[in-house]
Formats: structure tokens, sequence, C-alpha cells
């Protein structure tokens, strides 16, 4: 009796030079967030650091974790991950900025 349970799937192999990219652009985002961190944006210090982190992280989920080449499934349990976050966060500043 075969067991059914272990099943092999098709990878997606990413060459090397997508991943040395990835790490360049990395760095470069990284240079860019002390470049960010010396300059006074005034109001516009928040999005700038945040533009930057987010599409750091965009990066990593995407290429390290391999989540451009899973299914749609896999996005959506990603995304409702994001979006959890994002309903947790607004709730606590809700409950935050309420106080006296």
């Amino acid at each position: 009796m075969a067991d059914n349970s272990l099943r092999f799937t098709s990878h997606h192999i990413v060459p090397v030079k997508t991943y040395t990219l990835v790490f360049i652009a990395l760095l470069v985002l990284l240079a860019l967030t002390v470049l960010a961190a010396r300059i006074e944006h005034g109001v516009l210090n928040l999005v700038v650091g945040l533009s930057i982190a987010v599409t750091k992280a965009a990066l990593i989920v995407l290429y390290f974790m391999h989540l451009r080449y899973n299914s749609f499934v896999v996005r959506m349990v990603a995304m409702a991950g994001v979006l959890w976050l994002a309903i947790l966060i607004t709730i606590t500043m809700a409950d935050y900025l309420t106080r006296s």
C-alpha cells in the first residue's frame, strides 16, 4: 500500500541573478533610509520612512519568502495576515486616541 500523504510538488527555481538584484535593491533602500533619516522632511518624515520600509518588506516577502511564485490561495492568506495586523493597529490607535 503506497503512502499518498507524501506528494512532491514542483517548485519555481529562482535564478541567482534575481536574488542578487533584490539584494542590491535592498542595499540601495538601506542607504536611502539612512539618507532620509539625516534630512528633515517636516510632516513627510513618517510618509518617507514608511514608504521605504514597505518597499523593503514587499521585496523580502515576494522574493525571499517566495510569495511571488506561490498560488493565489497562499497570497490571499498572506494578505489576510496583513489585513488582520491593520485591524489590530486601528483598534489599538482608536483606544489610545480616545483616552484623556
